[in-house]
């Protein structure tokens, strides 16, 4: 049940991701008000258009890895991909304009992809006859 729920966790972080990503590339001044910092682009979204690429392919392969029942694998990319959100995080705190609040989402995706990760990563492969129950 636990490798179920984390299952649809992932894939609806999966999904998340690929929202992120696209806003990076659809409405780029939200996009980053949202991710907790300013950036004045002047008309040049490079930076969206990088952000927004890493995003949606996080996403597409968090979905791919849900859909090919890879779960070790999801597992491991969940976990070490908490680097990313970490990151992030220290980033919108080192801004004098923000604070706390801004770096929540960072914090939760934090809290969210290492636990799913290590839930992943430490359940044991259902057997035949518990294969047979669940199905």
């Amino acid at each position: 049940m636990t490798t179920k729920i984390s299952y649809a966790i992932a894939f609806l972080l999966g999904l998340g991701m690929i929202f992120l990503g696209a806003r990076f590339f659809f409405s780029p001044e939200a996009a980053t008000d949202a991710f907790g910092i300013r950036f004045n682009a002047n008309g040049d979204y490079s930076f969206h258009h990088t952000k927004g690429i890493r995003d949606i392919f996080s996403g597409i392969l968090l979905c791919a890895l849900v859909l090919m029942n890879e779960r070790r694998a999801l597992g491991v990319m969940l976990f070490v991909a908490t680097i990313i959100p970490v990151s992030d995080m220290i980033t919108v705190l080192s801004k004098s304009y923000t604070s706390v609040q801004q770096a929540v989402p960072h914090i939760v995706a934090t809290i969210i992809c290492s636990v799913v990760g290590i839930l992943l990563l430490t359940a044991k492969k259902a057997t035949p006859k518990q294969q047979e129950i669940v199905n």
